[in-house]
């Protein structure tokens, strides 16, 4: 497998309300930070994470936290 796509060098600020959510972790999505199909056949499968309240999150851009799919400030060693 190859190293993902690093689509953006900072997170996300995401308002997300209670639900399942996929966050992308190939970095391919034109949705990003969510999952759009594009991983197809790249070894990637997306991320499922859910959220119970209505809330403000971080969601890791540099495909690199080890928090994933929250930031953890390791896009600033990129």
């Amino acid at each position: 497998m190859s190293n993902p796509v690093v689509p953006q060098k900072s997170p996300y600020a995401t308002e997300l309300a209670p639900g399942d959510y996929w966050w992308c972790s190939c970095g391919k999505s034109k949705r990003q930070p969510f999952c759009d199909g594009s991983h197809k056949g790249s070894g990637f499968e997306p991320l499922k994470f859910t959220v119970n309240e209505a809330q403000k999150v971080w969601l890791c851009g540099c495909k690199q936290s080890a928090g994933k799919p929250f930031c953890d400030g390791s896009h600033s060693k990129l």
